[in-house]
């Protein structure tokens, strides 16, 4: 891949092209053990991502509508699932895939949505993006987690395309 090639983060079908930030998070849930002062890692918690982007140019409002469309039909496909998980087509595949250089999550769900536009950029809007873990297949979760694997080795062997800090550091300048 060549330095100044923009790859766009997936959210979905939709395609993010100018990406200022993403977080992913991700922990262990803790529990005291039973009549001990120790404590124990259980289980994972849910993964949540975090993005902030910049939707520019003449699609940003399409861009806007298909983010807010994917948002409402993850929310009722995860609703209908819930109540009633043999009858819906396509349950097991119902969460949104986040698919990135730093993540592939398959079975994500929009939880928060926050678009900004302001009287310096009117041609472009922010968007805060909040994604949320629904985890409804173990083989999904699985495969999920063999797609992050396999993002990680790959990134490792790339050769990296950050230059190094160009200040240099002395013990002078901090005294």
């Amino acid at each position: 891949m060549a330095v100044g090639t923009n790859v766009p983060v997936l959210v979905g079908p939709v395609p993010l092209l100018f990406v200022q930030s993403m977080t992913v998070t991700e922990g262990y849930e803790v529990e005291r053990i039973a009549g001990s002062r120790f404590v124990q890692a259980t289980q994972p918690t849910r993964k949540r991502i975090g993005i902030e982007a910049l939707l520019a140019g003449p699609d940003r409002l399409a861009l806007k509508k298909a983010l807010e469309a994917l948002a409402l039909a993850s929310r009722r496909l995860a609703d209908s699932a819930a109540r009633r998980p043999a009858d819906v087509p396509g349950a097991l595949l119902g969460g949104i895939s986040v698919v990135s250089g730093l993540t592939v999550s398959l079975e994500m769900q929009i939880t928060e949505l926050h678009f900004t536009q302001s009287v310096n950029r009117r041609d472009a809007l922010d968007v805060s993006i909040a994604l949320e873990e629904v985890p409804r297949a173990s083989l999904l979760a699985a495969l999920g987690e063999v797609a992050d694997l396999a993002v990680a080795a790959g990134s490792a062997l790339l050769p990296g395309t950050v230059p190094s800090n160009p200040i240099a550091r002395s013990v002078t300048g901090l005294l």
